[in-house]
């Protein structure tokens, strides 16, 4: 599967073969443009990746990869016979996506129907678990990386293969992070970071979360922020059995999934769960009836078993309490700014951007 820039079709502007109909998205990588292949008259994406600012190896890579996990259902397929460079540029052509990316299709803080979250979770699931037995790891798991191709979520794809790595291989480690980042990559101290499984499982838990809720559970898995303090003071306290609130945003999910999120979500990467154990829990309930759904004391044991419709005393609401964190809001902001995956910099570079460091990190 191995490719050189000079084996890679030469076109000296990409308009010749296909005819760009719009931009789809945009990064520091390049862009990702609807296009109409001429040839085969198929629409289909097309991933511009600019010699600039992209090595050759980190495009034969994300290119190899691509076409090594073309062959799973729920991740995105990409055409062997139609990648392109030009002067300027490398092109991975890419089948498209019609109703566009998770992201899109989540309610802000309200989330999606649990039914549909479990379609749409049991294909990422795979997709990731499909990665993990041939030794990679996505790195850059997210509802903007899950791609919609029909109404009723019936066939999702993962997509994306630029932050993919070996699994044992090591990473450099970048300043700031998103809510999918694990505590490990938050809190790393080293130039460093050991790729593992556990970093795709945390950003699963994340992503599972959002699309219930259409709310980040924090803004980043580190003590000072106020909400992933609160879930890992309830963390560490309930295999002790002892009385801890159960953060506020967390109300709606049953204790069967609070279980599962507990394993996926462990601040310990050795403790946390493969992607295949979330099979277990596809028959179970996830999320209460709201107008059942009541607050829960502090003096309730959230150790042991029990109905959430039926816990304790409290007061009753139409509405679920959640972050103030604003999912859309803070999505936004992450697209735009430099704390998004796409825009992370290698710590090597922070001196000149110390102050960014300061706010983000």
């Amino acid at each position: 599967m191995e490719t050189n820039s000079e084996l890679l079709p030469l076109i000296s502007d990409s308009h010749e073969r296909f005819r760009r109909i719009r931009e789809l998205g945009s990064g520091t990588y390049g862009r990702v443009m609807l296009a109409l292949d001429r040839d085969l008259q198929q629409r289909c994406a097309l991933k511009i990746l600019q010699k600039s600012t992209t090595k050759h190896r980190d495009f034969q890579r994300e290119y190899n990869y691509s076409l090594l996990l073309s062959t799973h259902r729920s991740i995105i397929t990409t055409y062997e016979d139609r990648c392109f460079q030009t002067l300027d540029a490398y092109i991975l052509v890419q089948e498209y996506a019609p109703l566009g990316d998770l992201f899109e299709s989540i309610p802000p803080q309200r989330g999606l129907p649990e039914r549909a979250v479990k379609t749409i979770i049991k294909q990422v699931a795979s997709a990731l678990e499909f990665m993990h037995d041939n030794g990679l790891v996505h790195r850059d798991v997210k509802p903007e990386n899950v791609m919609i191709f029909d109404a009723a979520f019936h066939r999702v794809k993962l997509i994306d293969f630029g932050m993919t790595r070996k699994y044992g291989s090591y990473v450099r480690r970048l300043i700031g992070s998103i809510p999918y980042s694990p505590p490990e990559v938050c809190n790393a101290v080293n130039n460093e970071i050991l790729v593992s499984t556990t970093m795709d499982v945390w950003a699963f838990g994340v992503l599972l979360f959002c699309s219930l809720t259409g709310n980040f559970p924090w803004e980043h898995a580190q003590d000072s922020d106020v909400y992933y303090n609160e879930y890992i003071q309830w963390h560490r306290q309930y295999p002790l059995q002892r009385r801890y609130k159960l953060p506020s945003q967390w109300y709606r999910f049953s204790n069967r999934l609070m279980r599962l999120f507990r394993k996926m979500l462990d601040p310990e990467p050795s403790k946390r769960c493969g992607i295949i154990e979330i099979s277990k829990y596809y028959d179970d309930r996830w999320v209460n009836g709201q107008l059942n759904s009541r607050r829960r004391s502090s003096n309730e044991d959230e150790g042991v078993e029990e109905d959430f419709s039926s816990s304790g005393s409290g007061t009753e609401s139409n509405t679920i309490t959640t972050s103030n964190t604003d999912f859309e809001e803070l999505t936004q902001m992450m697209r735009n700014s430099l704390i998004g995956f796409d825009n992370l910099i290698p710590i090597e570079n922070q001196q000149s951007l110390s102050n960014i460091a300061k706010t983000y990190c």
